[in-house]
């Protein structure tokens, strides 16, 4: 999920992917933590909340090689673009972007800057990005696994189904940092966000393409991400 270099000794088998997405919060978590981190050192150096929530994006999107931002917008363009489920599919295969793609970028980024903007804290800072970034992964597996691949090839059906193990670690984890971050009750208004979300999209995806791609888990993640952060705001905006 990031373009960190990892040590393996062996390439990865089939499932293994699969079964290594009980880590998705994790690697979620670091990832947080680094925009955090940014953020603390921009407010140190005397820059306003605005610059400094707008350096943290652009290293999250950094670290992760925007990869959850161009499922995003693929997913736009694909589902708002194309006419037949054939026509769907290959523009969300298309390495350009159009004017649905364009769009759904501008709107993620401005409503994630502009959550971080609005809590301005350094330290609610990094509870929010914890939360955002490792609860957004968190639903990942789930929808992975209840949700069947729109074709027999690329990312989503080359990773298989995740076991129900990996499900459930993936979800007590999420679960677990934003109980820790965001206190036991935003944290159930973020999971019932999340799952909402989840649930249109999966209806969507069903009825237009047939299923979900790795631009369809993109998506989910960066509709994660949002919902989490404006609860954030919410809850922590100017303490």
């Amino acid at each position: 999920m990031t373009i960190l270099p990892v040590a393996s000794s062996k390439p990865a088998d089939d499932g293994a992917v699969a079964r290594a997405t009980w880590a998705l919060p994790v690697a979620g978590l670091l990832v947080g933590l680094a925009g955090a981190l940014v953020y603390k050192i921009a407010s140190r150096c005397g820059l306003t909340a605005n610059l400094a929530a707008l350096l943290a994006l652009a290293t999250t999107a950094l670290i992760t090689g925007a990869l959850h931002e161009d499922g995003l917008a693929d997913t736009a363009d694909g589902l708002g673009g194309g006419r037949t489920r054939a026509r769907k599919l290959e523009i969300m295969r298309d390495s350009r972007i159009g004017t649905y793609g364009t769009c759904a970028l501008i709107l993620s980024f401005g409503l994630r800057w502009s959550a971080l903007a609005t809590i301005a804290n350094p330290w609610a800072v990094t509870l929010a990005l914890c939360a955002a970034h490792a609860g957004a992964r968190a639903g990942v597996p789930a929808f992975m696994s209840l949700v069947p691949p729109a074709r027999p090839d690329g990312l989503s059906a080359s990773a298989g189904s995740p076991p129900g193990r990996s499900v459930a670690i993936a979800f007590a984890l999420g679960t677990l940092v934003l109980a820790l971050a965001l206190g036991p009750g935003k944290a159930l208004a973020g999971l019932i966000l999340l799952s909402l979300a989840g649930l249109l999209l999966a209806r969507l995806a069903i009825r237009q393409i047939g299923g979900q791609t790795g631009d369809i888990l993109g998506a989910f993640e960066q509709l994660g991400e949002i919902l989490i952060l404006l609860v954030a705001a919410a809850l922590l905006g100017g303490h």
